[in-house]
């Protein structure tokens, strides 16, 4: 087994079954699997995986359900996995035409890679305006703070199987923010993170208003433990208070946003957001980046 795609699942019936229809019309010359790493012990998701027996041959269920947490679910499904290189993708996203010949060769030239987004597809109007401009539609992410690492989503990376070993695995002590800390530590360990432009993956958004504003707190949260635990001695961001500060008097003065459904959602986020490199700041004693 050349490649293992892999793909942690929590309460996603609704979603996966589309993600499994976009890997059965997947095209590889080279033989393959599919391993969904369960992290919700989910009698739904089986039902759901026997309506692809046929059409993905190689398609796996493994439990992940003894540990919360999608780090755990990824770290259980790559060492179930057979394949000599993992690529991830996500049970409520949508891979698109080519994407796995595209994983495939990149994974032969390179160790670590990571594919592009598409924000607009999948997600209505008023998501696009929270991550219609995400970028990794274009290029790999880079951190907007010490030590400005390049990094991608969890559910667009792929890596040979040495890169993972090397990095120790996902860090299951965090809740989000865990592929952001995996691509960090495998710059550390001297793997560069190489785009993938051919290979495109839909990716689903979260769409109610509390979904989220949570989701805003936990990445703003964590990005601060991400610069506390990474930066380099002696090198910060710039007038990180003053931005800070600056922030929350742009959305004071965008409040009449809750008015309207079309821009009640991005106010929301930019809250949560705030709130949480608030809390972050709070708990791991650094500036709110």
């Amino acid at each position: 087994m050349k490649l293992s795609v892999v793909i942690p699942y929590f309460r996603a019936a609704e979603t996966v079954g589309v993600q499994l229809e976009a890997l059965a019309n997947q095209k590889l010359s080279e033989p393959w699997e599919v391993v969904i790493s369960d992290n919700e012990g989910s009698d739904e998701l089986k039902t759901i995986i026997r309506l692809f027996a046929n059409r993905l041959p190689n398609l796996r269920l493994v439990d992940a359900s003894d540990r919360r947490g999608e780090a755990h679910a990824r770290n259980v499904g790559v060492r179930a996995a057979h394949g000599e290189a993992i690529a991830f993708c996500d049970a409520d996203d949508e891979v698109g035409e080519g994407w796995l010949a595209a994983m495939n060769d990149a994974l032969s030239i390179h160790d670590f890679v990571a594919c592009r987004v598409d924000p607009k597809r999948l997600n209505p109007p008023r998501i696009q305006r929270i991550f219609g401009k995400h970028p990794q539609q274009w290029e790999i992410m880079k951190a907007p703070y010490p030590p400005y690492f390049s990094h991608a989503g969890g559910g667009t990376l792929g890596f040979k199987r040495h890169v993972y070993k090397a990095v120790g695995g996902f860090d299951e002590s965090w809740p989000v923010l865990t592929d952001t800390d995996f691509c960090f530590r495998a710059r550390l360990a001297g793997f560069e993170l190489h785009f993938v432009p051919d290979a495109v993956v839909s990716y689903r958004c979260r769409n109610t208003l509390n979904g989220l504003f949570k989701q805003a707190c936990g990445w703003a949260k964590y990005r601060v433990r991400l610069y506390r635990r990474y930066r380099p001695s002696g090198l910060r961001v710039s007038n990180p208070w003053k931005r800070y500060i600056l922030g929350w008097d742009r959305l004071r003065r965008t409040v009449a946003d809750l008015k309207s459904q079309d821009t009640r959602a991005s106010w929301v986020w930019r809250l949560g957001w705030l709130i949480g490199q608030l809390q972050g700041s709070a708990r791991y004693f650094t500036s709110p980046v």
